[in-house]
């Protein structure tokens, strides 16, 4: 997939919201990026467009937050959000059980999950942000994606270059 440029947080959200409505229950999506590139900007907005009321906000030190998502049909129940920043060693993400977080009700992000992929199942969309040239440009891209996403990565790009 292309990358796709934003030019303010908003467009970050945006592209997240788009991906949002090509999800489904079970999915794992982890992003990478520097300190303050709009992980959780990513984050907020993906929540929003699945409809979760709750204030969205960075889990680096509770490690994980999760929230309702609206019934709505063909839709994830649950939202994880998890951020493994501050974890110092690979047995850590063990005790998070991510596999059992993982289950047919829920979507999963994780922040900073570039650091242990390997503790992570294979069938996963990567995201990576990155600056660009301005001070609120940002680029966003796939890095890599499991089977499960071949598909909806097409339409995920259709509906951003549709104006999501």
């Amino acid at each position: 997939m292309d990358q796709m440029n934003t030019v303010d947080v908003n467009g970050t959200k945006s592209v997240a919201a788009s991906l949002a409505n090509v999800v489904r229950a079970g999915d794992l999506i982890v992003l990478a990026g520097e300190m303050g590139v709009g992980k959780t900007a990513f984050v907020q907005g993906f929540a929003a467009e699945l409809g979760v009321a709750d204030p969205v906000t960075s889990p680096t030190f509770t490690l994980v937050r999760s929230y309702v998502i609206p019934t709505r049909p063909g839709r994830p129940r649950v939202l994880h959000h998890l951020d493994v920043y501050r974890l110092e060693r690979m047995n850590e993400v063990a005790d998070l059980a991510i596999g059992e977080l993982m289950d047919d009700r829920s979507v999963t992000l994780i922040e900073w999950g570039d650091a242990v992929l390997d503790a992570l199942p294979k069938d996963r969309l990567e995201v990576l942000l990155a600056y660009g040239d301005g001070p609120d440009d940002r680029t966003i891209e796939v890095v890599r994606a499991g089977p499960s996403w071949s598909p909806r990565l097409r339409q995920w790009t259709q509906g951003w270059q549709d104006g999501v």
